[in-house]
């Protein structure tokens, strides 16, 4: 009997052979596999950094599936990396099918995080996909006896340049071969006027499926005989557990067991409400511990704090308040808080762990990082480790689904069981770990002319959060397991000032420990820089009656950064401090501006916050933020504005709502309540001016105009009542007290 047609589908004519390959990074044992379609088509894969034979690929119809090492955390990351792959490839983009963080599967691109998805994954799949065209074309040009410069690759085919023919195809071409070849940096890029697919609107790829339903999140994953889990996490953060009973929980019915090791304590059911049920009624004593600062007094706690080394990030001249101390003095000083991820829905993994082999479903944004965590946390060979990443509800940084992730594996390792791990609102909000405080302090000399003649900066902040949280799995803290260690830093990177200056420094004081576990929040670092610069910039503006943007223009060299900030001028409309008298009304009405070159490197930013005070309360409206853009080449133009739109809004958020809250022992901020986020009514109009340069690299958008959002707004709120905000979030306790300073002078 002859045997079934296989299905006229990209996957199916995977499976059945004829496929042309081309990828990157990271070979995997063929037993790392599980025994499930993608896991037997894995088998065999060469997933190398420097080989175009895993990264892409070609079917026997022409389709293409994409490998991806970088993820899509709802910023439309992968619509813009696969548009990069069918431009280069010379495909239309639904021919595409992309496959995300899998580390059995996908290249090892670093983890999804720092603006450097399209920057730096992308160009590498750009790259590969030159690569793959140039040698199709090469491999065609020998079938039809020609050169290569007398075809062209277009829509899946190579034709002749010029005169008729069908040339051939793609799959043609593939015909059950592989085309194994170092990728080539150098491979000729497609002109940008003969892009058909990249600067193009293209909707998102997962977008659909989430409006109408059908989007299966991590929290949706199911598997056969999955058992469910929900941790009992210590009653403070330094405690120890010294005793537990879960007599109360065996009259639940579909409660079967607690996995205690250390201070790792959780319960397990065969379904979700038993295992949430079980979570409330299993005591634990824990030790007492008060080793968390006074919240009331956290700006002396980082002043106090031990430092680990002072380091100067940025110099230029005799180093500032040296040979111009005798002009004008200024000195003001800024700080933001702890800040908690306020992921909208909780973290969750499914791990199992059967025949030695764990594999892990995740919304971690690094599952390569974490398979390596996973590997020495639990004693296991890397290749034992599969990392699958399933989207989670956000985390633009580093929230608490790794954490979740490791402790699901421990769970898993000891039932040998599917086991699904749900973290409920409290865990989130409790243990996630924390964007730290953040104290800088400036000091700037003022000339005659009143030119900034010398600027003098120092921040406080802990030196290598990865050390603590960002590499280190609170499982394995709990459990007493190894930690896999890294001294990967994350806030070096661009905590300078974007002006020319004859006479500045900026010193960082990197302090010892930070109150809470911590890791990366969306523009860590650069965000809370900017805020300092930025408004002590305004402040200046102020002292010497110099237009805000034009005290900026003096001290701004940079031809790109120039042209941006004139854009903004036209685009927002803005018009001289001076000739806006200030409204002296119950609601009061200004206008602030910031400009951000991101890490001195990269992506040029510039925002005018447009805000209203009611003096009365206290309460700040942000009413509209006009942002000039510019990330050079731009792949998604709908795209990058939801990004930037979404920086907006979220930064809004921390600006003026956001502010952790804890005692000595523990945080207290343990649900929306507690710890709100901005909601519909406050969200501001967001005007977008892009800047598309397509002859330029691309740069990255996730994170940039976050930076420049809360000294916007702290400059409007100036501009509007005379009040000067130094401290966010900018609540209406604050400003009430603020604008009574401002009164009694």
């Amino acid at each position: 009997m002859a045997a079934p047609p296989v299905p006229l589908s990209r996957r199916a004519m995977l499976r059945a052979g004829g496929a042309l390959a081309v990828g990157f990074t990271l070979r995997v044992p063929a037993q790392a596999a599980n025994e499930s379609p993608a896991g037997r088509a894995a088998r065999g894969r060469v997933v190398s950094a420097d080989e175009v034979d895993g990264f892409i690929v070609i079917d026997g119809q022409g389709g293409v599936t994409l490998y991806s090492g970088k993820v899509e955390l709802g910023t439309g990351a992968l619509t813009a990396l696969t548009q990069m792959a069918a431009e280069e490839l010379s495909l239309p983009f639904e021919r595409l099918t992309p496959v995300q963080g899998d580390t059995l599967l996908t290249p090892d691109q670093r983890p999804t995080y720092a603006s450097l998805s399209v920057q730096q994954g992308g160009m590498q799949i750009r790259r590969a996909a030159a690569t793959a065209r140039e040698a199709l074309i090469e491999r065609a040009a020998r079938q039809l006896g020609t050169t290569k410069a007398a075809l062209r690759a277009q829509g899946g085919r190579v034709l002749p340049v010029t005169g008729g023919g069908e040339g051939l195809s793609y799959a043609e071409l593939v015909a059950g071969a592989s085309l194994s070849l170092p990728v080539d940096p150098a491979a000729p890029l497609k002109d940008p006027r003969d892009y058909t697919v990249v600067g193009k609107p293209v909707p998102r790829l997962d977008i659909p499926a989430k409006v109408f339903g059908r989007f299966d999140f991590v929290h949706d994953v199911r598997m056969p005989g999955m058992l469910h889990a929900r941790m009992v996490h210590p009653a403070s953060a330094g405690a120890s557990l010294e005793a537990f009973d879960d007599a109360p929980c065996k009259r639940i019915p579909g409660y079967l067991r607690t996995v205690r090791r250390g201070d790792f304590l959780a319960v397990v059911a065969t379904d979700e409400w038993a295992a949430v049920r079980a979570s409330t009624a299993l005591v634990a004593r824990w030790s007492a511990w008060a080793g968390l600062p006074d919240e009331a007094r956290l700006v002396e706690y980082q002043r106090g704090a031990k430092v680990d080394r002072d380091q100067v990030l940025q110099a230029h001249g005799v180093t500032a308040g040296g040979a111009a101390e005798a002009g004008r003095q200024l000195r003001a000083s800024y700080d933001f808080p702890l800040n908690t991820h306020g992921s909208i829905g909780p973290s969750c993994a499914v791990a199992d762990f059967n025949d030695g082999q764990l594999t892990v479903w995740t919304p971690s944004q690094a599952a390569h990082l974490l398979q390596k965590q996973l590997a020495s946390m639990l004693g296991l060979a890397p290749g034992k480790v599969r990392c699958i990443y399933v989207e989670g509800a956000g985390c633009y940084g580093r929230n608490g689904s790794d954490d979740c992730s490791s402790e699901a594996a421990f769970i898993a390792l000891q039932l040998g069981r599917p086991v699904r791990l749900q973290w409920m609102r409290a865990d989130e909000h409790g243990w996630d770990p924390k964007g730290p405080p953040t104290l800088l302090d400036y000091r700037a000399t003022l000339d005659a002319e009143g030119r900034i003649a010398a600027w003098d900066a120092d921040i406080y902040l802990p030196e290598r959060p990865m050390r603590r949280s960002g590499a280190t799995l609170l499982g394995a803290v709990l459990a007493g397991l190894p930690r896999y260690g890294s001294d990967e830093g994350i806030y070096d990177p661009g905590l300078g000032i974007p002006y020319a200056l004859p006479d500045n420094r900026l010193t960082a004081h990197w302090l010892v420990d930070t109150p809470l576990p911590a890791a990366w929040i969306r523009a860590p670092g650069r965000m809370q820089n900017t805020f300092g610069t930025e408004s002590f910039l305004d402040e200046i503006a102020a002292a010497t009656g110099t237009d805000p943007f034009e005290l900026r223009m003096r001290h701004l060299s940079d031809p790109r950064g120039r042209e941006l900030m004139e854009r903004l001028r036209s685009f927002a409309r803005w018009e001289p401090r001076a000739s806006r008298p200030r409204d002296p009304g119950e609601l009061a009405r200004g206008r602030g501006i910031s400009y951000a070159k991101y890490e001195l490197v990269r992506t040029y930013v510039g925002v005018v916050a447009d805000v209203e005070v009611h003096r009365p309360t206290g309460a700040i409206r942000v009413l509209r933020v006009a942002v000039v853009h510019d990330c050079g080449q731009i792949i998604n133009p709908d795209g990058l504005r939801n990004q930037i739109e979404g920086n907006v809004v979220q930064t809004v958020s921390r600006t003026l709502v956001e502010q952790l809250r804890f005692n000595r022992s523990a945080v207290t901020s343990l649900d929306w309540a507690s710890y709100p986020i901005l909601t519909f009514p406050g969200v501001p109009e967001v005007a977008i001016e892009l800047i598309d340069r397509p002859t330029e690299v691309p740069w990255g958008a996730g994170e940039p105009t976050t930076s420049v959002i809360p000294s916007a707004i702290a400059n409007a709120v100036f501009d509007a009542s005379g009040v000067r905000l130094r401290s966010v979030p900018f609540r209406p306790a604050v400003v009430l007290a603020a604008l009574a300073q401002v009164e009694k002078k």
